[in-house]
């Protein structure tokens, strides 16, 4: 008997196989998980809804099949016991052969579940499949064309063997050739698909240990699948739509290694791991408190640019394919103990593949140390559509003038600040960085409630969109 990739949730008609979690021959039971998937909205496993022996597994991790493929073939336990009422192995199996191979019997489902491997405790459940072959296309394709409102079914793909492709999608709005006479030509351009994971250049925590990178090997291949390929579509996309602008500035760190120093023995005695890293962000905090431009996001539907009113930092973790960024969801609230047990319980969960979906949505401005593999100067990519991401280089002793011109020896490190050009401009972001480095300057304040600093500028009307100018 044939078992197909069962409704993995509304609007996903594509998954990529990720690995089998059984063999030929094994026997499994109800409920067990068959195979690993990715779609554009989670990874989840696919369990079985029968008991039996798998006879033929017909998919290769990294491929991308269509919903209602068949995924394997097995035989069914004599004495396979259903619940009462429940349906026959017949109605999400099949023994023969399918005039439309692309789709499974229009039957009711089994009441399985799927369940999602971030730990996030929705289930989603089976559902009719669709009626009619869906034609080839990345699920970040298909999410832009039903934010568009266009049916895929009548777009032509340029793509190999017909796929339709990010631009095939563009041309059929009214923007384009195909679909001109379908809306108004001055609606303003489709955003870009949001995504589910904020991709970034390879990068490991200052002060945490990073996982095993893949360095390659001379003469072989590489596969593109999984969280690497998702990367690879993502990065395109960002680069060739959004316009990333980028200022790097030094900053003295002298006073915040050495109260650092101070605290980190006491603070491991309480197995606290203070690294230089809930410094930044408080002093990111409390920067974008003063800039609030610089926790916004743009809706390019509506072509206003929206300032939040909460502050959830985003912290890049290096995992073994790629970049995962987990979430301190109100930063502003916490102190700076509660920070560095918070990005140490988010990073342990990046490293570990455990993070819940809410650790990795929501970002408003984003953090990525390259200080703990030794780079001096990055440019990380903007994680769309958050507005700014901060790269912290590692610290270096050096000697510099003060202001007195007298020689010292100082603690220096470079902060690149990457930014959308749409909403922010040069002037404003070395505001906001001279704001960071000023907080960086005087530590000791950074341990203090806000209510008992001086010298911070209220924040101007957040969550308040404005028009920009035509």
């Amino acid at each position: 008997m044939e078992f197909r990739v069962p409704q993995l949730g509304e609007g996903v008609y594509e998954a990529e196989v990720v690995r089998w979690r059984v063999t030929v021959g094994q026997t499994v039971r109800s409920g067990q998980p068959l195979l690993e998937v990715m779609t554009d909205k989670a990874t989840m496993d696919v369990p079985a809804p029968f008991q039996g022996t798998i006879t033929r597994l017909l998919l290769e991790p990294g491929q991308r099949v269509p919903i209602g493929t068949v995924m394997l073939e097995f035989t069914p336990t004599v004495t396979e016991s259903l619940p009462l009422g429940g349906p026959s192995p017949s109605l999400y199996a099949t023994t023969g052969s399918n005039p439309n191979p692309e789709l499974p019997r229009a039957v009711t489902p089994p009441p399985n579940r799927i369940v999602l491997r971030s730990n996030d405790p929705q289930t989603v459940p089976m559902s009719h499949p669709q009626s009619r072959p869906t034609p080839a296309a990345a699920p970040s394709v298909r999410h832009l064309a039903r934010k568009l409102g266009i049916d895929l079914n009548t777009v032509s793909g340029t793509g190999p063997g017909g796929r339709i492709l990010m631009d095939d999608v563009l041309s059929a709005t009214p923007m384009g050739g195909a679909g001109a006479d379908r809306g108004d030509s001055s609606m303003p351009p489709p955003p870009l698909p949001p995504l589910p994971l904020m991709p970034t250049p390879t990068m490991t925590l200052r002060g945490t240990a990073g996982p095993t990178l893949n360095l390659g090997q001379p003469g072989t291949r590489i596969p593109m699948h999984g969280l690497r390929r998702q990367m690879a579509d993502y990065l395109t996309e960002v680069t060739r739509r959004v316009p990333q602008c980028s200022l790097i500035d030094e900053c003295d760190l002298t006073d915040v290694v050495r109260l650092r120093d101070t605290l980190k023995e006491t603070l491991q005695q309480q197995s606290i791991k203070l690294t230089y890293l809930p410094f930044f962000v408080i002093a990111c905090v409390r920067a974008l408190k003063e800039v609030p431009l610089f926790n916004s996001s743009l809706d390019e539907h509506r072509n206003e640019i929206v300032l939040h009113d909460r502050y959830h930092i985003g912290i890049a973790v290096a995992v073994p394919d790629g970049v995962l960024v987990p979430v301190l969801r109100d930063a502003d609230q916490m102190d700076i103990i509660t920070i560095a047990r918070e990005i140490e319980r988010i990073s342990r969960a990046a490293r570990a593949g455990t993070s819940s979906r809410e650790d990795l949505q929501g970002g408003t401005f984003t953090l990525t140390s390259i200080g703990g593999i030794g780079g001096l100067i990055a440019t990380p990519m903007v994680p769309h559509p958050q507005a700014a991401i901060l790269g912290i280089g590692k610290i270096v002793r050096r000697p510099v003038y003060n202001a007195d011109d007298e020689l010292r020896s100082a603690q220096m490190a470079y902060l690149s600040l990457s930014f959308d050009h749409r909403i922010l401009d040069g002037a404003i972001a070395a505001t906001f960085v001279n704001a960071v480095m000023r907080q960086l300057q005087n530590p000791a304040r950074l341990l203090l409630p806000a209510d008992l600093r001086e010298g911070i500028a209220p924040a101007a009307s957040p969550t308040t969109p404005f028009r920009r100018s035509a």
